[in-house]
């Protein structure tokens, strides 16, 4: 019994925020929201593991518009981001980016 709850502790679902950026204040978008991006890190009860990229009003980034990102980037982490006024541009260390317009994370998406 002590081992199949040490077991369950261990593999519970949790999230935990990898990497984290703030848009810069002098960037103000459409929605006059400050706006936060996060690589969201899923374990499973199952054993897997998902990555997110959450990007949003959210400081808590529990909301927002999310991208997938496959398991040959995720646990890799974010070099950088970029914020313009088009959208947030991630660059992960093994040379991939992603794009995200604006448009689909103003008013709360």
């Amino acid at each position: 019994m002590l081992t199949v709850g040490m077991v369950t502790a261990l593999w519970w679902p949790r999230t935990e925020v990898t990497y984290r950026s703030t848009a810069p204040a002098s960037l103000v978008y459409a929605d006059r929201s400050p706006h936060y991006l996060g690589l969201v890190h899923e374990h499973t009860l199952s054993g897997r593991h998902t990555y997110e990229l959450m990007i949003g009003r959210d400081p808590g980034l529990s909301y927002g518009h999310m991208v997938h990102v496959g398991p040959d980037l995720g646990p890799r982490g974010v070099k950088s981001t970029t914020w313009t006024a088009s959208g947030v541009r991630v660059r992960f260390p093994t040379g991939h980016e992603v794009f995200v317009p604006a448009r689909s994370f103003l008013y709360g998406r």
